[in-house]
């Protein structure tokens, strides 16, 4: 099994590095764990301490749960992933099974701050995008995905997004094997990860 951990700034892009990654790579073959989805359950906060959580801190992520979860992909057993809301900043009842595949995918903006985590990956990968790039899909993604108002994300983006990027996140690119510059526009880039993704496949033992 392989693991690739893919972070990188809020907006900049990762999810389309990996949906090409996972279209260049054999059907069936990829598992992707999104670290959004190991947020703590803050169900039971009011809706002004909902508005208070700051989602781009490390403390934000049950590591210990995403790790877990990891570790028992490479035993080759079935993973019950969460489900998190961000209108409800909670975990739903249900989870989503994910099973052991060739290659595992774990992606977000906070997955390369944490060393325990990091040590099981394989490729580690930032994505790197300019950040008024990000600004604007922020934007866009808040406003039509999470309830957001215009100034609400601009707030957010002030108070929260911007420092931790700066404190938490650029930082991690010293523990990046490969840098993608202009996120999933980067067709170049994506094809030589998704090249050495395949040479590995090849020279991969089958999951006992």
């Amino acid at each position: 099994m392989l693991i690739l951990g893919i972070a990188g700034g809020s907006g900049s892009g990762k999810t389309t590095v990996v949906k090409k990654i996972i279209r260049a790579l054999p059907n069936s073959s990829v598992s992707v764990i999104s670290q959004d989805a190991y947020y703590r359950d803050n169900g039971h906060l009011t809706p002004e301490e909902r508005k208070k959580i700051n989602f781009d801190h490390p403390s934000s992520i049950e590591f210990d749960l995403l790790i877990d979860h990891i570790d028992r992909l490479r035993r080759g057993e079935t993973i019950p992933m969460p489900i998190y809301s961000y209108v409800s900043c909670g975990r739903s009842n249900e989870t989503i099974p994910v099973k052991p595949t060739r290659v595992v995918i774990v992606e977000g903006i906070l997955v390369l701050t944490n060393a325990e985590l990091r040590s099981r990956m394989d490729i580690k990968i930032y994505v790197d995008t300019d950040g008024d790039d990000r600004l604007m899909r922020i934007i866009q993604r808040d406003i039509e995905e999470r309830g957001r108002s215009f100034l609400d994300v601009l707030k957010h983006y002030e108070h929260f997004v911007k420092p931790m990027h700066l404190q938490f996140i650029d930082p991690t690119k010293r523990f990046a094997d490969i840098i993608i510059p202009q996120g999933g526009a980067n067709q170049v880039a994506i094809d030589i990860v998704a090249s050495r993704i395949r040479m590995n496949l090849n020279e991969e033992k089958p999951i006992v």
